[in-house]
């Protein structure tokens, strides 16, 4: 609230100038960012208020916006409800988080013919505060599904740059893990080795569904199942109604089948294997140790993402 004070107006009009408004809270996308690791000791984020108007009509600065750096695949969700606030997928996008509060109208917004000296103005909105759960599902080409210790961290260590923890006993992998994979003509596709599925992870069990979101962000699931497995289709079909049980549009994602740890095997029937496969789930047999196979598995690969993409652009 502010009139006009001149020497020679003892009684100039209200000027008075409107506030500005509360900066936002904003998620900006970013490539180089892979976890949410920077935000963990920053619980209370709280953006600049807006400044008050003045005379002379002169409106307030405005808040200074706060932006969270995230990375690709970051999801905001209510903590009460749990329904999806907003997702960040590419780089450099922004979503307004929280937006800042509005600014009051100041009086010379309310005088009139009959009102000249409006002794009051509009007050500023107030302020939101939430609580948000931040959480990240990783982004790749390619995810490995398999249950524990069937040499999914071996074959990302050998067709990638990653360097996994890699044992010979169950839930090595603690951490979804990404490596970028090299193809023919310098083209390359993202693989996620995620940690490994047991029989009841839909509902918690083992690592549960701390992990299995990561593959609904992947293109095509490549099932990992050794060859010294006593029924390849049963590992499989456990493995799929897992998937299933979590999110049924996972049964929408192209999938393949790689036989793995062929040098642990004594003898292998390849027919009886393919037979028993559904003819839609493509087939490769390999040895990660013994680099056997892995040049057909890369190209069943890389068919089935140039295959997603016409589906894609179709769509």
């Amino acid at each position: 609230m502010h009139f006009r004070r001149e020497k020679f107006v003892d009684k100039g009009g209200p000027d008075g100038g409107d506030g500005g408004r509360g900066g936002h809270i904003i998620l900006k996308g970013n490539a180089q960012h892979w976890t949410l690791l920077h935000l963990k000791y920053q619980k209370h984020i709280k953006a600049e208020s807006g400044k008050a108007g003045e005379g002379g009509r002169r409106t307030g600065a405005q808040g200074k916006d706060v932006i969270i750096e995230v990375p690709l695949g970051t999801i905001a969700r209510n903590p009460d409800t749990g329904e999806k606030v907003a997702e960040v997928t590419e780089d450099g996008q922004e979503v307004i988080l929280l937006n800042g509060g509005r600014g009051g109208l100041g009086n010379s917004h309310f005088k009139s013919s009959t009102k000249q000296t409006p002794y009051y103005a509009q007050p500023g909105e107030p302020e939101q505060e939430e609580w948000i759960i931040l959480e990240l599902k990783l982004l790749a080409d390619v995810g490995l599904v398999g249950f524990p210790n069937a040499g999914k961290s071996t074959l990302l260590s050998v067709m990638s740059a990653a360097k996994p923890e890699i044992a010979d006993y169950p839930f090595t992998t603690l951490v979804p893990q990404l490596g970028v994979v090299a193809y023919r003509d310098y083209r390359s596709f993202i693989m996620a080795d995620i940690p490994g599925i047991i029989e009841g992870a839909s509902q918690g069990k083992g690592l549960g569904v701390r992990f299995l979101r990561h593959i609904e962000r992947n293109s095509v699931l490549l099932f990992v199942i050794p060859a010294t497995s006593e029924d390849v289709r049963a590992d499989y079909d456990t493995l799929l109604n897992e998937l299933q049980e979590y999110n049924p549009e996972l049964m929408t994602k192209q999938r393949l089948l790689a036989v793995s740890k062929l040098d642990l095997a004594e003898e292998i029937d390849y027919d009886t294997i393919r037979k028993r496969i559904p003819d839609e789930v493509p087939v490769a047999f390999i040895s990660a140790i013994n680099q056997q196979g892995l040049v057909e598995l890369k190209d069943l690969i890389w068919k089935a993402l140039t295959q997603q993409e016409h589906l894609s652009e179709e769509n």
